[in-house]
């Protein structure tokens, strides 16, 4: 329960993170691709069972 709860927040965050919104355009693709690693990290985490 608790990892699909992450899993969904960071992929919020991850679209909200993406340079394409008006407000995250000067950021460039630094926070998405942090978010990105993370998000893949948490995925292989759930998928072995560890989460």
């Amino acid at each position: 329960m608790l990892g699909t709860i992450l899993l969904i927040i960071l992929i919020l965050a991850l679209l909200g993170s993406l340079p394409t919104w008006g407000y995250s355009t000067g950021w460039g693709y630094y926070p998405s691709g942090g978010l990105g690693l993370v998000l893949l990290i948490v995925v292989i985490l759930l998928l072995m069972g560890r989460l």
